[in-house]
């Protein structure tokens, strides 16, 4: 059986990741840039569009394609809606295109044009029929030059065929007068329409722009070749993309030293947390914590009286997951908080973790979501050879997984109720992927501006799974990175392979269970370079309180906080000496005013001759925003460099003297050329942020422009 034939062939169209079966990600308000390999047999010319809709819009909006390079086409569409997109490539061979390409040599050439006017006559008649009536009438005025130069040419080919029998009558000696009078008859008809038109009417009409423009804007597109497949963006609203994190425990908001601060009490801070810039106010589990197997202080198998317990054993007599610890309040009191957070312009971030203490109501109410051993008992967590006897995990495998899988999504679904548009998911890798694909599936029907991040620390390539399958942000490796050939290396990719269209990194300096070594009983400067770090290599970032002070007592021999609140009450003083709130401050309110820093894929490294001194910039062309860091790595001892500015990317001669304003301590430099000098004292200032400025002489007076 002799298959369909499609003559345009569409291939590798980006972007795509694992051959389409994962949407990319974007945020409302990018452009998409689409690209494919697109070509035919023979000559023809190849028209493309790239298409697109929202997911359960019928028709398809097009933007078309231009050429590129050795048959590679690119086309670019806005994304203006929070939604999942579909999007593919269209091409087809264009008979007008075709035919006007190979008529217009033929004409410069001097041949005849008799059949390819009629030819062309042809494929305009069938526009009219696709066209409106304004155009359509248009188009109609264009066929009456096709048909004038047609009788154009038929008059001049009869008179050069009478004039070839007057020669040859004449050469026989035969009466030429009649002929005669007929040739100067055509001649005369030849001329008068000639003088009507004027010019030449095959190049200003037939082959005209006019023509060109409404043949193009009605294709006949019957010759075509599609894409095989339908691809997938998902938008999600700037948040997901550009924020900075706050992770708040109650425990530790507070001025008694016996209990947790309340909702209530927690509210008073919140003016100072926005004050530093911060917009995402990220809570741990809030939930009744469970009695049997609790933990006490340093992770303890042995719980003292009025321990709180750790709050990742989640459930009690009081309730489960759609609960609230009574120690912290009620649902009402949390409403309140939520209503509080927003009106500062910041909002909740809410700790999900999928797992129960053996006092959760969900253990007697469906044993069977739970692993057993072979005596019938369920089995708690573990991590060899870390046990977690105050931990069930949940077995998302379970024979009733319909009853377990949404039992979960209504989890979600009443958070979502009570204003929280953004998860944080504990532990996600321990769960089976097709779970979560599944789950976020579902709550973007319901709310598509939710967020979901990742807590993930674990083998790339289960991070990287699980930002396809959904998860808007991950946690990464930027904890453990400190030295310049790690830190160019990962940002690299997370920025600039085919990772960053799929992988939004949010940079936490530190966790509750995490302090790094790099942090551990640090000098302030270290904790400044981490600080501004997160704040400049990525757009999304994040702090666990106590790190604004400075924080760093580990646990002996381990990257965990001693005496962590996480099985603790603690009481801080936010003011204490030492602190780099003001250096927090400074850095997200840089980062507010700077569209340059919003973005994930524009970071690129530059030369810095010190292995100790970091130097990279992120730009945004459309504003002008240029900035470049210069930051040393060793928290400990002064480092001077030569580093490089790309100057040549950027436009600027190699004489020309162009500005840089240290966003930090607003000093001014001025540089000239492409290397020049830093020096970075971490007693003093650890980095440099620099805002590009070029100038321009006018009346003897320096105008600064970004």
């Amino acid at each position: 059986m002799i298959p369909d034939i499609h003559t345009v062939n569409v291939e590798a169209v980006t972007p795509a990741i694992s051959g389409g079966r994962f949407p990319v990600k974007r945020v409302v308000g990018d452009i998409l840039v689409v690209e494919a390999d697109i070509f035919t047999h023979g000559h023809d010319v190849v028209r493309a569009v790239a298409q697109w809709r929202t997911q359960g819009e019928q028709e398809w909006r097009e933007v078309e394609m231009l050429h590129v390079v050795n048959d590679r086409w690119s086309g670019s569409f806005q994304l203006k809606e929070n939604a999942t997109y579909e999007y593919t490539v269209f091409a087809w061979r264009d008979p007008f295109l075709s035919w006007a390409h190979d008529t217009k040599k033929k004409h410069d050439a001097h041949q005849d044009l008799t059949s390819d006017l009629l030819e062309g006559r042809k494929i305009v008649e069938g526009a009219v029929a696709r066209a409106d009536q304004d155009d359509a009438a248009r188009i109609s005025d264009k066929l009456l030059c096709f048909q004038e130069r047609l009788e154009s040419s038929t008059t001049a080919e009869r008179a050069l065929e009478l004039l070839r029998r007057v020669s040859e009558a004449a050469a026989a000696k035969e009466p030429v007068s009649d002929l005669l009078a007929d040739v100067s008859l055509l001649l005369h008809r030849l001329a008068a329409g000639q003088k009507m038109g004027g010019g030449d009417p095959v190049n200003d009409v037939v082959l005209g722009e006019e023509l060109r423009l409404l043949m193009a804007k009605y294709p006949d597109r019957s010759d075509f070749g599609r894409y095989h497949q339908i691809l997938e963006v998902t938008v999600d609203r700037k948040r997901a993309e550009f924020g900075s994190w706050y992770e708040m425990w109650g425990r530790s908001q507070g001025t008694d030293p016996t209990r947790s601060a309340t909702f209530g009490e927690m509210e008073g801070r919140l003016d100072e947390i926005a004050g530093l810039g911060f917009d995402v106010i990220y809570l741990p589990p809030i939930h009744p914590i469970g009695f049997t197997n609790r933990k006490g202080p340093n992770n303890s198998l042995i719980c003292p009286p009025g321990s709180p317990g750790c709050p990742y054993a989640i459930g009690n007599e009081f309730g489960g997951h759609t609960a609230v610890e009574p120690s912290l309040g009620t649902i009402d009191d949390f409403r309140t908080f939520e209503r509080a957070c927003r009106s500062r312009g910041m909002e909740i971030a809410l700790d999900v973790a999928l797992q129960t203490s053996p006092d959760h109501p969900w253990v007697k109410e469906h044993p069977e979501w739970f692993k057993k051993r072979p005596d019938g008992t369920i089995k708690f967590a573990e991590n060899p050879p870390k046990k977690y006897e105050d931990i069930y995990p949940l077995d998302f495998t379970t024979t009733d997984r319909e009853g377990l899988w949404n039992g979960v999504l209504e989890v979600f679904l009443f958070w979502m109720e009570q204003g929280v548009r953004i998860f944080r998911v504990d532990n996600p890798h321990t769960k089976p992927v097709e779970f979560w694909k599944w789950l976020i599936g579902e709550v973007r029907k319901v709310g598509p501006d939710v967020i979901f991040l990742a807590e993930a620390f674990t083998r790339a390539k289960m991070m990287q799974i699980l930002a396809k399958s959904g998860y808007t942000q991950s946690y990464t490796y930027f904890t453990w990175r400190n030295f310049k050939h790690e830190i160019i290396d990962y940002f690299t990719e997370l920025t600039q392979s085919d990772v960053a269209e799929y992988f939004r990194g949010n940079l936490f300096v530190n966790t509750p269970d995490i302090l790094p070594e790099f942090l551990q009983d640090a000098p302030r400067s270290a904790f400044k370079i981490r600080a501004l770090l997160a704040t400049t290599l990525g757009p999304t970032w994040g702090m666990y309180n106590g790190f604004e002070l400075c924080e760093g007592a580990p646990l002996p021999g381990k990257e965990e906080y001693i005496n962590s609140e996480k099985y603790d009450f603690k009481v801080w003083d936010w003011d204490r000496p030492g602190n780099i709130k003001e250096y927090i401050g400074r850095l997200n309110h840089i980062r507010r005013d700077h569209p340059a820093l919003q973005e994930n894929r524009n970071l690129r490294f530059y030369r810095a001759d010190n292995e100790q001194v970091l130097f990279y910039g992120k730009h945004r062309e459309e504003e002008r925003d240029h900035i470049f860091v210069a930051v040393n790595l060793n928290p400990f001892e002064p480092q001077e460099t030569a580093v490089y500015v790309p100057i040549h990317d950027l436009g600027i001669k190699v004489d020309e003297t162009y500005q840089l304003h240290d966003l930090i301590t607003g000093r001014r430099y001025y540089w000239k050329g492409e290397r020049n000098f830093v020096k970075l004292d971490p007693g003093n200032e650890p980095a440099h942020i620099f805002h590009l400025l070029r100038w321009s002489h006018r009346e003897q007076d320096f105008d600064y422009f970004l």
